[in-house]
């Protein structure tokens, strides 16, 4: 006879279930909306923070720290967040973790330095990884049902995506309003510790922006006395039969494989978002189109007399509509990445096998995504339509030849992210599920995965001048990282373990 636990069926989602899917979506949300805002804020910060010129061989080092380090040291300690949620609970270490990575943020709007930035983009970082493998093991444990299991995962991660597109819409609506917000300056008794804000830096869109990652505490602190504890890990807890987990058993001879393979494919997943389509802001400007616009708004911007200072605000005034432009394509990639994410949650529960479910994404992104970047500043970029949603404080989606490869490459990569969540819980035993998660989801996404935004910045700088401006340089790096992490995935794939579903609360 089988000694598993007999699966109930599944039914209407009650009260608390709808608790625990907003709560999950919020913290997804909130996971990627954290993570997409440094491409966004990057090039102001640095301009403000370090005063280094964009493609400088000293703005380019800060580009790597700010995209590398954080996620080094939240991955890092990430993977001990994967072991305390197999020893403390799922519940509370999600609880904390989104308090973390939203208080941070919040905080960072606050700098007055690249360090004091640095610094509290790690701990950001570090709440983000915690968050995702948290609310992953607590949503598996939660719906024991495979049927309602892969939906609840598969659509409540898809709120990554809204995340991704929420961040854009804030750092537009930021762009847009900044002047008339209230001024952020540090308090008097703190600017013997970190300084100030100069008067002319307190109404910098990228300091809004950053302080909006406050807003899922919010919700969280009111419905959290409302969320259950994995009923199956309390219950194994109180009786004493909860193992205790450990890195080595993530090696053992049965779970080696399975280990070693997903960190390889989750570092590819996250390389081809970090190393490629993360540096649009980057390339968006060499768009002879966004060229043209922002030629013209330093013309017609209103300047001082002061030639110094009516330098600096034609400059401000073009580097605005960069940002505003690349802030619009974002945007176009993130709706290609909920596509992606609900065509992943609508085939997960009717494609058994999951090497072919993700071979579904892998297959074409493996050919489209080098195709996208490599033509995106060697074709003529022809504006189709714009679809204007100011009315609902979207702005504006640009529908355009290269916008649409956007879209392309947002759906086939962001989708492989839902994967995982789907993919893990199944593949390790209760007692691992978080510590493996972590290794896999922290190590290969987080450290070794986002390195590729790293790499894909050191390869520009040691470019020459004849493949053209940084965005041209840009442009060709994130097609060649693209293909490479592409290939090694594919690769990979042929090697993933099929999971057993019987075995999902061993």
């Amino acid at each position: 006879m089988s000694n598993q636990p007999a699966i109930p069926p599944a039914g209407r989602l009650s009260t608390v279930q709808w608790l625990i899917c907003v709560i999950a979506a919020i913290g997804f949300a909130f996971d990627i909306y954290e993570l997409l805002m440094l491409p966004l804020i990057m090039r102001p910060a640095l301009l403000e923070l370090v005063g280094a010129a964009p493609g400088s061989e000293e703005f380019q080092m800060w580009v790597g720290r700010l995209f590398y380090i954080p996620a080094f040291v939240g991955g890092l300690i990430g993977l001990f967040g994967g072991y305390l949620t197999d020893r403390l609970g799922r519940r509370f270490v999600l609880t904390w973790s989104i308090l973390l990575y939203a208080v941070s943020a919040f905080l960072a709007g606050f700098s007055t330095n690249i360090w004091m930035l640095l610094v509290l983009r790690c701990t950001t970082f570090i709440g983000v990884c915690v968050e995702f493998v948290a609310a992953v093991a607590w949503l598996a444990e939660l719906f024991p049902n495979p049927h309602q299991r892969e939906k609840v995962l598969g659509y409540t991660q898809a709120f990554s995506s809204i995340g991704g597109l929420l961040v854009a819409v804030a750092n537009g609506l930021a762009l847009e309003f900044s002047k008339s917000l209230p001024a952020i300056a540090i308090p008097g008794a703190l600017t013997s510790l970190v300084g100030t804000i100069g008067e002319i830096h307190q109404h910098e869109a990228w300091r809004y922006t950053l302080m909006s990652g406050l807003i899922p505490a919010i919700p969280l602190i009111f419905i959290r006395p409302f969320l259950p504890e994995s009923p199956v890990w309390a219950e194994k807890r109180s009786a004493g039969t909860l193992k205790r987990p450990t890195i080595a058993a993530l090696f053992a001879p049965d779970l080696a494989r399975t280990t070693i393979v997903t960190t390889i494919m989750f570092a590819c997943s996250y390389g081809a978002a970090f190393g490629a389509i993360q540096q649009l802001p980057q390339i968006v400007p060499g768009l002879a189109d966004v060229k043209a616009k922002a030629e013209k708004a330093s013309e017609n911007a209103k300047v001082p007399e002061d030639p110094a200072k009516a330098k600096a605000a034609r400059m401000g005034a073009a580097r605005g509509v960069e940002q505003k432009v690349a802030s619009e394509y974002t945007k176009v990639q993130e709706i290609g990445g909920l596509l992606g994410r609900f065509a992943l949650a609508f085939l997960a529960v009717r494609i058994l096998s999951r090497r072919t479910l993700l071979r579904v994404f892998q297959a074409p992104g493996m050919i489209l995504m080098p195709l996208v970047f490599y033509f995106f500043l060697r074709i003529e970029n022809q504006t189709f339509f714009e679809i204007n949603l100011e009315s609902i404080y979207l702005g504006k989606l640009p529908i355009t030849t290269m916008s649409v490869g956007v879209l392309i490459a947002g759906f086939f990569t962001v989708a492989q992210f839902s994967f995982w969540g789907n993919y893990l819980p199944l593949v390790y035993p209760m007692h691992l599920r978080g510590t493996g998660e972590s290794f896999a989801a922290n190590i290969g996404g987080r450290m070794l995965g986002t390195s590729f935004a790293y790499v894909t910045a050191q390869i520009v700088t040691k470019l020459p001048d004849t493949y053209g401006s940084a965005p041209a340089k840009y442009a060709l790096t994130s097609a060649g990282v693209a293909l490479f992490v592409y290939v090694v995935g594919s690769i990979a794939c042929a090697f993933l373990p099929e999971p057993d579903p019987n075995a999902f609360h061993d």
